[in-house]
C-alpha cells in the first residue's frame, strides 16, 4: 500500500488534528468576513445556507484531501503520487500537489503582512498608540502604520520568525502542541469578550443582526457568498489539509474529523460576531466596515468603553493567535516536502523556507508603501500575489481534486481510506462527481468576474444542469478515467 512506503509521524489523537484544522480554518478573514456578511444576508437564514454549502462543498473536498494525506503519507505531491500510482493511473496527476504547495505558500507571502497588522496593533493597545477621538484618525494611524516599510516590515519578519521557530520544531512538538494551548486560548478569549459585549449595551442588536431569520435578506448575491466562503473557509486547495491529513491516525474517522472542523469553524467564526458587534452597535458605528472593522472603529469603541483597553488587548491577542495557527498550516506543506525528498532536517527545511517566504513577503509588504506606484495592470506585487491564488489556484486546484477523487481513482481507495458504509460513501462521492464540482465552476466564475449567477431566478436551470451531470457522468466515466489517466 501506498502509505507504507515511508514512516510518517502522526498526531498524538484525532484533537489534535481537530484544533490544527481548525486553526488552519481560522483566520483573520473569519474573524470579520464572516460575521458581517451572515448580518447582511439575512441571519440565520444566510447560515443555513451556509451550513448546506459547506456539507455540500467544502466537507466533500475536506474528505477527500484527507483521504489523499492519509492513504499517500506524504507532502501534497508525494502524496497524490503515490494514490495515483497506487491505482495505476498517470504521475501527472501530482501536479495538482506541486500548485497546491504552491498556492499555500504564495498565499503565506502575503498573508504574513496582514497578520502583522495583528501583532503591531498589539502593540500599540499595550502601549497607547491608539489614541483617537475619529474613526478618521484611526484611519490615520492604520495608513501610517503601512506607509512605514521599516514599521511593517517589522511585524511582518516577526510573523515569519515565530511560524517558522513552531513548525521547526515539528509535528507534535512544535504544531501540535502550539494549536494545543492556541485554540482553547483564543475560544476563551472569544467567550470573555462575548461576557464584556453582554454588559456593553449592544447584545441584543447583535444577536438580531447575526441570527434574525431574515429570508427576504437572502439575496442571490448572499448565496454566492455563502458558497464562496464555504469553500475558501476550510483552507482548501492550498495543501494545508492535505498535509495535515497525511498525520492523521489510521483509525481516525475522516467523515466524523471534517465534520467536527467544519462546525469547530462556524462556531468560532459566530462566536466572533458576538465577541464584536455588541461593541461595535453600543457604540453607534457601522458594521459593514470590512477589515475597517478591526483596525479603526474597533480600537476607537474599546477606548469608550470601562475596560476597554484590557479587553481590546485580549482582542488583538485573540487575533494574533488566529493569524498564526493559520500560517503554520500554510507552510507545512513546503516543508514537509523539503524534509521527504531533499534530506533537509525539520529545522533547516523550515528556516529555509522562512528565508525564501521573507523575501517575497518583503516585496508584498512594499506594495503598501515605497512600492505602491509599481504596478502591472494596475495590480501591485500583493495584488497579484492575492489574485493569482484566491482566483486561480484554489478553484482549480480544488477542481482537480473532485475530478480526480470522484472519477480517476478506483472506488476501492477511497471506499478502503473513508471507512464509510454503503450508503455514506455512496452520498460522498455523488457529491464530489457531481455537486462539489458544480459549486466549485461556480464559484471560479464570479472570482473571475465572468457572470453573476442570479439564483432566485435560475435555480432550476441550475438543479437541471446539476441533474444532468449526474447522469452524464454515469455514462462517460470509464471513458473519462481511460481518456484522463493514458499514461
Amino acid at each position: 500500500m501506498a502509505s507504507s512506503e515511508q514512516p510518517r509521524i502522526q498526531w498524538l489523537g484525532r484533537w489534535g488534528f481537530v484544533l490544527a484544522a481548525t486553526g488552519s480554518a481560522v483566520g483573520l478573514g473569519n474573524i470579520w468576513k464572516f460575521p458581517y456578511i451572515t448580518g447582511e444576508y439575512g441571519g440565520g437564514a444566510f447560515v443555513l445556507v451556509y451550513l448546506a454549502c459547506i456539507f455540500a462543498v467544502g466537507v466533500p473536498v475536506m474528505m477527500s484531501e484527507i483521504a489523499f494525506g492519509r492513504r499517500g503519507r506524504g507532502s501534497p505531491i508525494d502524496a497524490i503520487r503515490r494514490v495515483v500510482n497506487e491505482s495505476g493511473r498517470s504521475s501527472a496527476w501530482s501536479l495538482l500537489g506541486w500548485m497546491a504547495m504552491l498556492c499555500g505558500f504564495l498565499i503565506l507571502s502575503f498573508y504574513v503582512v496582514v497578520a502583522g497588522w495583528s501583532f503591531s496593533y498589539l502593540w500599540k493597545m499595550l502601549t497607547g498608540g491608539l489614541a483617537g477621538t475619529s474613526v478618521d484618525d484611526m484611519a490615520a494611524v492604520f495608513g501610517a502604520n503601512n506607509a512605514n516599510p521599516l514599521n511593517l516590515g517589522f511585524w511582518s519578519t516577526l510573523v515569519t520568525l515565530i511560524t517558522m521557530v513552531i513548525v521547526g520544531k515539528g509535528v507534535q512538538e512544535g504544531i501540535e502542541k502550539s494549536v494545543g494551548w492556541m485554540m482553547p486560548g483564543l475560544v476563551i478569549m472569544l467567550l470573555l469578550l462575548i461576557v464584556f459585549g453582554m454588559f456593553s449595551g449592544g447584545f441584543g442588536d447583535a444577536v438580531r443582526f447575526l441570527f434574525s431569520f431574515n429570508a427576504g435578506s437572502l439575496s442571490s448575491e448572499g448565496m454566492l457568498a455563502a458558497l464562496g466562503h464555504a469553500f475558501f473557509t476550510l483552507s482548501l486547495a492550498s495543501g494545508a489539509i492535505l498535509t495535515y491529513g497525511s498525520y492523521l491516525p489510521k483509525g481516525a474517522s475522516i467523515g466524523r474529523t471534517s465534520i467536527s472542523v467544519a462546525i469547530a469553524d462556524t462556531a468560532v467564526a459566530l462566536m466572533a460576531g458576538l465577541a464584536i458587534f455588541p461593541v461595535i452597535f453600543a457604540n453607534g458605528m457601522n458594521p459593514g466596515e470590512g477589515p475597517g472593522l478591526i483596525f479603526m472603529s474597533l480600537p476607537l469603541a474599546f477606548q469608550a468603553m470601562p475596560l476597554g483597553t484590557l479587553f481590546g488587548i485580549l482582542f488583538f491577542v485573540m487575533l494574533s493567535m488566529a493569524a498564526l495557527t493559520s500560517s503554520i498550516s500554510m507552510v507545512e506543506a513546503t516543508v514537509s516536502w523539503l524534509c521527504d525528498n531533499k534530506g533537509f532536517s525539520r529545522r533547516s527545511a523550515a528556516w529555509s523556507t522562512g528565508i525564501v517566504l521573507w523575501l517575497i513577503s518583503t516585496a508584498a509588504m512594499l506594495s503598501f508603501n515605497v512600492g505602491a506606484d509599481w504596478t502591472l495592470a494596475g495590480k501591485t506585487f500583493f495584488d497579484w500575489l492575492d489574485y493569482i491564488t484566491s482566483r486561480w489556484m484554489m478553484p482549480l486546484g480544488g477542481l482537480g481534486t473532485v475530478v480526480l477523487a470522484g472519477f480517476v481513482l478506483k472506488n476501492e481507495t477511497f471506499r478502503d481510506e473513508l471507512g464509510l458504509a454503503p450508503l455514506p460513501y455512496a452520498l460522498w462521492l455523488a457529491m464530489v462527481r457531481y455537486v462539489s464540482p458544480l459549486g466549485i465552476l461556480v464559484i471560479f466564475a464570479d472570482a473571475l468576474g465572468i457572470y453573476t449567477v442570479t439564483f432566485s431566478e435560475h435555480w432550476p436551470w441550475l438543479l437541471g444542469i446539476l441533474v444532468l451531470m449526474g447522469i452524464a457522468g454515469e455514462l462517460v466515466s470509464p471513458r473519462l478515467r481511460k481518456a484522463l489517466t493514458t499514461r
